[in-house]
């Protein structure tokens, strides 16, 4: 059985039929960073406010592979994952970190 390391800020999502694990990890939150050309948590705040699909992929990707998931990230767009579970990811990850609040 899979366990997320909450200490760490690890939560495990159902994505693509299997659990997998996501974490926001300084260098998630760096690759986050360039992939949305933001600039420091305001500028990401502001813009996931109303997040593109683009946006969502390039969050939930950088949010795999800070939790190890690589080969999901690395074929994400490929995968069975809606955007409403892709979000509540997302959302969840944040969360774990005090990142949900705002």
């Amino acid at each position: 059985m899979r366990m997320a390391n909450g200490a760490r800020g690890e939560v495990l999502v159902e994505l693509d039929g299997s659990s997998r694990r996501l974490c926001l990890t300084l260098g998630a939150l760096a690759e986050i960073e360039t992939a949305l050309e933001v600039s420091g948590v305001e500028g990401l705040v502001e813009r996931l406010r109303r997040p593109t699909a683009r946006d969502l992929m390039a969050v939930l990707a950088a949010l795999l592979n800070g939790g190890g998931e690589r080969e999901l990230a690395g074929r994400l767009e490929q995968a069975a994952i809606s955007p409403r579970v892709a979000a509540e990811a997302v959302a969840q990850a944040f969360a774990a970190v005090g990142g949900g609040e705002g």
